[in-house]
């Protein structure tokens, strides 16, 4: 199965329910018809119940109340981002997805403030899901990257934080076995920079806390993905030329590694969907597609 097939599956067999704080855009009436006719979840819209219903008349959108449930804010005090954020926090939603209006700075402040972090000091990060068409490497052509939306330059700790928490999603999503690579300009030593020796440190971090992970680090992304390279940069690496989970040394890696893949390999791009938080939440692109909201909201429903 593809990638998109494996998520669509899990969500299918959880059943989770999702909210959706941002019921007044035209593209989430319409993926949260779609969400619900393919029964990827139960979803919650957010807002006034008859603008809602003549906003979906008037776009041709037919919500079927029986799968879909709208909750009525009005009087709240609240805004709709908030107070999906506090339904997930009282269990009352599984996970939720926002962004089409919202900025990721909002949609993770009050994830962060209300949901909160799973565990005290739990490094809370994001990934995106990766899928390159006619992809050799990773999992055919599929990769999480970590992290491309949050923590800017990372210490050992948070980069190991991450790596292990990215693993797990991989894991928990697609249920790949992770293979995860900590990049760098450097590959074992080949260049000495204070950045070089920071995800060494985090290399080292994520092996004494998960000694069965599959990691290794520092990599070039060449080694991390091309086995001929591997075999001539690291060939005694147990990830090079394999690497599934790519972790970058920090945000200007990632966002930049990301975009690049997205528009030069016209790759398909999901997230950033927030880890390390009590429950999965995915910020949306304010220029995302039907298809996005989507295929997003299937990953926090296969992912919860």
């Amino acid at each position: 199965m593809s990638p998109l097939e494996i998520i669509y599956q899990k969500a299918r067999e959880k059943k989770r329910t999702v909210v959706f704080p941002e019921a007044n855009d035209d593209r989430i009436i319409r993926a949260v018809s779609d969400v619900a006719a393919l029964s990827l979840a139960r979803p919650v819209l957010l807002g006034q119940p008859d603008k809602i219903l003549n906003q979906a008349e008037k776009i041709g959108v037919n919500l079927d109340l029986n799968k879909i449930e709208i909750v009525n804010t009005a009087g709240s005090d609240s805004n709709p981002l908030s107070f999906g954020a506090m339904l997930v926090s009282k269990g009352e939603g599984d996970a939720m997805v926002a962004g089409a209006v919202n900025t990721t700075a909002d949609v993770f402040r009050v994830a962060f403030q209300i949901i909160g972090p799973a565990e005290k000091g739990m490094t809370v990060s994001s990934y995106f899901l990766m899928i390159i068409p006619d992809c050799p490497y990773g999992e055919e052509g599929a990769f999480l990257f970590a992290d491309a939306g949050i923590v800017p330059e990372p210490s050992p700790s948070q980069l190991a934080n991450i790596a292990i928490a990215t693993a797990d999603n991989i894991v928990s999503l697609l249920s790949y076995e992770p293979r995860v690579a900590m990049l760098s300009f450097s590959t074992k030593s080949s260049a000495e920079h204070r950045s070089v020796e920071r995800v060494q440190k985090a290399t080292q971090i994520v092996r004494e806390k998960k000694p069965d992970l599959i990691v290794d680090g520092e990599l070039q992304v060449d080694a991390a993905i091309v086995s001929e390279v591997a075999a001539k940069k690291a060939p005694d690496s147990p990830v090079g030329g394999k690497a599934n989970v790519l972790i970058f040394p920090d945000l200007d890696a990632a966002n930049i590694s990301y975009k690049l893949v997205e528009r030069l390999a016209k790759a398909e791009a999901y997230g950033p969907v927030f880890q390390g938080l009590n429950k999965p939440v995915s910020d949306l692109s304010r220029g995302c597609r039907i298809r996005d909201i989507i295929n997003c909201s299937a990953i926090v429903a296969a992912s919860a």
